[in-house]
């Protein structure tokens, strides 16, 4: 341990607070917080430390130390998980959900939000539910969720068409049109804050609001009225009562089970409103070596409800969760009433502990095989690869080539790595093929190849590059044998070590080597050919990218090139108001004048350049 990090160990203070080791660039690696500062600190550099394997290798990797002092334990808790969502430090628990299964997302911070089918849960300003157990269950939702409450249905930050006629959503009542104004800020934020009352769990609002609009239709003689609104109730009705498991004597709860092997963990969260068992959410836990179940809840209950959209008065844990008071309090300051974090001794909340944590087990054995069987798998693959294409050892680097273009337009090249038959995708490499002119996918190849492995040598270089300092054990060429020996001509030119370079065509998956004038046929199931083409079809998606980009690029450069008036930094203020081409052309004179730094004429003249040579 280094002088100035015992001096720092020293003077701790013996009080609440949280405290961030640091590595030698800065860089934060752990957080956590602490009843008391310096006892809980030094314990990290003492011969009886840690049993947990990824902690045990933090003090040699720590270089400074922060604390935080606070006032109260609750406190610590709060600013901890501040901390963690900004740093998102490695050696912390991470939290990782079934990211198979589909969410209701709702944009809450768009003037007029979108609620909508979703597979992703990471966005700022979204509030997310679920997740579901498939997506047929989500998209009948929302369509039960869209004749009830018209929100719009069209897609994009703003709503509505260019035209600024309403779509068809309107007339068929789906929608009220904010894209012209035909409802307020405020009014359509009543309706989604419906729809997110209803999705936490609480129905009862809106039955009754049906109800009511149904009888009061009924009695003015408004019949088809009145069959709209029941219409809706008994689709509404009909919802609740599909995904409802009737519990009514345990209220309104979410119900935590826990499982944990080695440095996986499970954890499964069965909320249950008015009784009702509404869905079932289940979570995956990483960097939890040899940490208890007090550990694993704290740190899954403080990031679960930092982004929860609800909070229910009573969270149900296991009977090992130790001393919940301090969460129960954190948890209590989040939703603004009190909420009790308790361990049921018997009856029916004990049962539904008991079986959250019985389905947490399930879906950890689960994984566990899943992940056995992929390894298995991929073992399998390289396995093949070795005895078929007759190489040195296990193909368990392999790099694979394309090139992309249109016509000889914006010529670029893809390098994708597979390390162990798995994307390593920091290893990734673009090229923007400079010396062809016209369209010549040989020598693009070649090019590309080149490039990479002219790389190789320059290890001890500046500008040293891991990804290009690895040798490869198999090189992959997108093609036939053309591109192969293209490809072979290009690494010639270098002393490099033995690396197996084949190539893979698209139209009967043929694989090419050098020196055979016959292709070797793998069989169409086997793990090495679809390791193979995995590979193929991650340098081509990836080269595909990389060249629509260009192709972007050039057409925004072009576009803007012929606009007179339009110099660099009046380029940069229309993309930064309108954040993309496509809406700069789609954009009204009006729309075009309230752009900041763009004067009133310049914007006149900007618009009628656009409409004269038929762009908008």
């Amino acid at each position: 341990m280094s002088k100035p990090l015992e001096d720092q160990l020293k003077a701790l203070p013996a009080k609440p607070g949280v405290y961030l080791f640091c590595g030698e660039r800065g860089e934060v690696l752990y957080v956590g917080k602490a009843k008391s500062l310096r006892p809980r600190v030094r314990s990290y550099f003492q011969a009886s430390s840690d049993t947990r394997s990824t902690i045990a290798q933090l003090p040699e990797r720590v270089r400074d130390i922060e604390v935080i002092v606070t006032d109260t334990e609750v406190e610590a808790l709060h600013l901890e998980q501040n901390l963690v969502k900004r740093h998102r430090p490695p050696f912390n628990v991470r939290l990782r959900d079934d990211k198979s299964f589909p969410y209701i997302a709702v944009t809450v911070e768009d003037d007029y939000p979108r609620v909508m089918f979703t597979r992703e849960r990471h966005r700022r300003g979204v509030v997310y539910f679920g997740p579901y157990a498939n997506a047929k269950k989500v998209r009948e939702t929302l369509d039960v969720l869209n004749r009830v409450f018209p929100y719009r249905p069209c897609e994009g930050p703003k709503p509505g068409r260019h035209s600024g006629i309403p779509c068809l959503d309107y007339h068929i009542e789906r929608c009220l049109a904010p894209c012209v104004g035909y409802i307020s800020k405020e009014d359509y934020r009543a309706i989604i804050d419906s729809v997110i009352e209803f999705l936490s769990g609480d129905t009862k609002p809106i039955q009754r609001e049906l109800e009511r609009k149904m009888k009061d239709a009924a009695e003015g003689e408004r019949f088809e009225e009145a069959a709209r609104y029941r219409n809706r109730l008994f689709a509404v009705r009909h919802l609740v009562e599909r995904q409802a498991a009737d519990k009514r004597s345990v209220g309104s709860v979410d119900v935590i089970g826990i499982a944990a092997d080695g440095d996986r963990a499970t954890v499964q969260v069965f909320p249950l409103r008015d009784g009702r068992l509404i869905d079932r959410y289940g979570f995956h836990l990483e960097n939890v070596d040899g940490q208890d179940t007090a550990t694993l809840l704290e740190a899954f209950l403080i990031e679960y409800y930092g982004s929860a959209p609800s909070m229910p008065p009573q969270i149900v844990v296991p009977p090992d969760s130790g001393d919940t008071s301090v969460l129960a309090d954190f948890l209590s300051e989040r939703r603004g009433s009190r909420v009790e974090v308790r361990a049921p001794a018997r009856g029916e909340k004990r049962r539904l502990q008991e079986l959250a944590t019985q389905n947490a087990r399930l879906a950890l054995e689960s994984e566990v095989l899943q992940v056995e069987r992929k390894r298995v798998r991929r073992v399998e693959a390289l396995e093949e690869l070795r005895e078929a294409l007759n190489l040195e050892s296990l193909p368990l680097r392999i790099e694979c080539y394309d090139v992309s273009n249109i016509q000889g337009e914006s010529v670029v090249g893809s390098m994708v790595v597979f390390q162990d038959a798995m994307p390593k995708k920091a290893h990734y490499r673009k090229f923007g093929v400079r010396t062809l002119d016209g369209q010549d996918d040989y020598a693009a190849l070649a090019e590309v190849i080149a490039r990479r492995f002219a790389r190789l040598q320059d290890a001890t270089s500046e500008d040293y590059d891991e990804s290009f300092a690895a040798t490869p054990n198999l090189v992959v060429i997108d093609g036939g044998k053309g591109q192969l020996a293209a490809a072979l001509a290009a690494m010639q030119a270098y002393d490099l070590p033995r690396v197996a370079v084949i190539s893979l065509a698209k139209r009967v998956e043929e694989v090419f080597v050098p020196g055979e004038a016959e292709p070797i046929v793998l069989d169409r199931n086997s793990p090495g050919l679809h390791l193979l083409q995995r590979v193929r079809d991650e340098a081509h998606r990836f080269a595909l990218d990389f060249h629509r980009q260009r192709r972007q690029a050039k057409a925004r450069e072009s576009i803007f090139d012929t606009l007179q008036g339009v110099g660099p930094a009046r380029r940069r203020a229309l993309l930064r108001h309108f954040g993309s081409a496509e809406r700069f052309l789609a954009a009204s004179q009006e729309e075009l004048e309230g752009v900041p730094g763009i004067p009133a004429r310049t914007a006149r003249a900007i618009y009628a350049q656009l409409h004269k040579a038929g762009r908008a």
